[in-house]
């Protein structure tokens, strides 16, 4: 078999016309790949057998309906087997409470996209909270903004929705309608919203989203708009807010220069003839937040400020606060509320009324604070204090959200874990002083598979530089804890964008491959965020080969624990993991017997320019420049090798994906199936960026997944 040319520009690329998304020639290809990925994968009962078990999990009415809440109400958007594309709905708190909660349909998407002749798929809602007199009146919650995307695309459009009437606010009564984009509408007030959208040629960014943020009023139309702000044309994103806590109201602008570099400006007189504009003086890299009077800024990288008693430099990963106006005022002094250390970050903190929780990972592992800030005015730099959330478990998730913040110190609270059944609860945050309170679980989801004699184990592999990277495995004792057994093993990554990957229950997983023998690992690699922004760092641009060393290490380790063998260990990674994985495929292909790439990025050279790829220039570097010659060495569009053995490999991808493009999968298929390379290929004609826009669909996609890992790691 003789090697497929390697493409070095647009010119040679023999594939570029595979990046036409609704091409008919490019369409015919697809069509043929899946009807292959259907007669090689899905023919077989076995597989029928697997798509109708998750399936039958992810339409469990079972489940837990995780709920915001929205004055007397709790809101809830489900999908089952009755409601495809789901449906939006509510109950009251003491109905949630019982066994069978008496839900209310507020929205039902399946009767709308019939109606309209649209695959409709939910994108959320935002909610205008009525004023202290509105509510002290006994006026109702009424007024949603509803966000809805055509097969589940990221462009989508916003309408007004009533939530009273229960029915969509027509455009000739003054409703907000914003047509298909890129984009967004936020509540200033009852009659006025920020739009931030695509207004016409000029008006977006290089990746497609909006370069503009303009006040809209209530019965004018969108092109008399009054602009807000307008970000330059090489800007990533650019959208404006009203934040409504009565008595701390403020109107915001986010510019987004680019991942991991912004500004945020308060706007006063916002949309007159006198409005101005203050920039928060933070650095780019900052993010910043206000509740009531206080301002928080979370940095990622170190800052050094000069205060009235001197200077100090804080670190990269910390997290500070000071109050609002004196800050705005030009005080620099700031309380630490978190800094990191070689095994801490910040994952997040939620305001409630009088509190602050702070979530904080060590070695990947969750534990909850409640700070308590002064009472203002305060002298500088008085401490806040501090006290505990009796939640969470060794190696078991926990995430926390206020309830309300303007008027509650009520949170929800998740606990999920590999083995562990998700729950869902209501707790109180308690101030110093005051007995904690044990957390009220709402729901317990059920186990959906048979946990016995299955355990989960943190373990640390050394990559190649010496770094010690952590990861989970999860699976019989017997297979988990080691030997000769090589049992069917999936390694799943991500690598990126200072997310972090932490333990979660998939009953999905569970049936389809644990309980069938396989083991599962997660790796924690740099590029994340489990370390905080020092480990995301650590593998940015040039130095991206870090995080594909730190996988590479977690995969012998596997080996040399004697928990799998190469040809029985497969891998898994989608987006920013298809990268990952398509690394795998061409620089480690030794490693695998088996690789999943998920709707990936594949060619770094073009990436750039295909969809949303310009907003990635910060994590991958400008191909256009000099940097390709760092890029080309984690390229897999161009690092393959058709000489070389590489093991069986499924791409999958969508072609409503309008974040990263369906070309880079489609085109390193077919450069490997040139190769004579054993390849599957399947491309959902819906879904987006999540691949799937319905349960059915995820059930299908899940399903060739498992098929393909049990067939080629057996």
């Amino acid at each position: 078999m003789s090697a497929e040319p390697v493409p070095t520009s647009d010119a040679d690329d023999p594939y570029v016309w595979l990046e036409e998304v609704e091409g008919a020639d490019a369409l015919g290809w697809v069509r043929e790949r899946n009807s292959h990925a259907h007669a090689t994968l899905g023919a077989s009962d076995d597989f029928a057998a697997t798509e109708a078990s998750i399936r039958e999990v992810l339409d469990s009415d079972d489940r837990i309906p995780e709920v915001s809440q929205v004055g007397d109400h709790l809101y809830n958007f489900w999908r089952d087997a009755a409601h495809e594309r789901g449906i939006w709905r509510r109950t009251t708190l003491g109905s949630y409470r019982t066994g069978s909660p008496d839900w209310e349909t507020v929205l039902d998407l399946d009767a709308l996209a019939a109606a309209e002749g649209e695959s409709w798929v939910w994108h959320g809602a935002s909610v205008l909270r009525p004023t202290p007199e509105q509510l002290a009146a006994g006026e109702p919650w009424r007024r949603a903004l509803v966000d809805l995307s055509p097969g589940g695309s990221d462009a989508d459009v916003t309408r007004e929705f009533d939530l009273v009437d229960k029915r969509f606010v027509p455009a000739a009564e003054g409703g907000f309608d914003r047509p298909l984009a890129k984009g967004g509408l936020a509540w200033a007030d009852e009659d006025t919203v920020y739009v931030f959208t695509d207004f016409g040629p000029g008006t977006t960014t290089p990746s497609g989203y909006p370069r503009i943020v303009r006040l809209w009023r209530r019965g004018t139309p969108l092109a008399d708009a009054v602009t807000v702000y307008e970000g330059t044309a090489d800007d990533m994103y650019i959208a404006g807010r009203r934040l409504r806590a009565p008595g701390f109201e403020r109107d915001v602008v986010t510019r987004s220069i680019a991942f991991y570099r912004s500004e945020t400006y308060l706007v006063d007189a916002v949309g007159t003839a006198g409005q101005q504009l203050t920039k928060i003086d933070v650095p780019d890299s900052a993010e910043v937040g206000f509740h009531r009077e206080w301002l928080l800024v979370e940095l990622r990288d170190d800052w050094s400020v000069t205060t009235g008693t001197g200077g100090r430099t804080y670190r990269a990963g910390s997290l500070l606060a000071a109050p609002a106006d004196d800050f705005l005022a030009g005080s620099r002094e700031l309380t630490v509320l978190f800094e990191p250390t070689a095994t801490t970050s910040l994952v997040g903190a939620s305001w409630t009324r009088h509190h602050l929780v702070v979530n904080v990972l060590d070695d990947v592992k969750n534990r909850l604070h409640v700070l308590t800030p002064p009472d203002l005015p305060a002298e500088p730099g008085t401490p806040w204090s501090r006290s505990e959330l009796p939640v969470g478990g060794e190696l078991l998730t926990v995430g926390v959200r206020a309830v309300d913040p303007v008027d509650s110190d009520d949170v929800w609270v998740v606990t999920t874990g590999f083995l562990t059944p998700s729950t869902f609860s209501r707790a109180t945050v308690a101030g110093p002083g005051a007995e904690p309170r044990e957390p009220e679980v709402l729901k317990s989801a059920p186990a959906f598979f048979d946990a016995s004699g299955m355990v989960v184990e943190q373990h640390f592999a050394t990559s190649d530089d010496g770094t010690r990277v952590p990861y989970f495995v999860v699976g019989r004792q017997e297979l988990v804890r080691g030997g000769t057994h090589a049992a069917p093993t999936l390694l799943w990554g991500y690598g990126g964008f200072e997310h972090p990957i932490l333990p979660g229950y998939s009953g999905a997983t569970g049936r389809a491959w644990l309980e069938r023998g396989g083991v599962y690992a997660v790796a924690n690699i740099r590029g994340g965020g489990e370390y905080g922004p020092a480990w995301h760092q650590a593998a940015l641009r040039e130095k991206r080969h870090r995080a594909y060393e730190d996988f590479a290490a977690v995969a012998r380790d596997l080996v040399a624990r004697g928990i799998t063998s190469p040809e029985h260990l497969g891998m898994e990674g989608r987006s920013n993991g298809g990268l990952l994985a398509g690394n795998m495929l061409t620089r480690y292909p030794e490693l695998f017997g088996a690789v999943i790439v998920g709707v990936p990025l594949l060619d770094m050279k073009r990436y750039s320019h295909l969809l949303a790829g310009a907003s990635w220039m910060a994590e991958y570097g400008d191909p256009d420049t000099d940097d390709w010659e760092f890029i080309r060495t984690f390229s897999p569009y161009h690092l393959f090798d058709a000489a070389r053995s590489h093991p069986p490999v499924l791409f999958t991808t969508s072609t409503k994906d309008d974040r990263v493009h369906p070309g880079h999968a489609r085109k390193m298929a077919a450069l490997m199936l040139g190769a004579g390379k054993d390849v599957t290929y399947y491309e959902n004609v819906e879904g987006g960026h999540g691949g799937a826009a319905n349960n059915a669909q995820a059930a299908h996609m899940a399903a060739l997944h498992w098929t393909f890992l049990r067939e080629r790691l057996a």
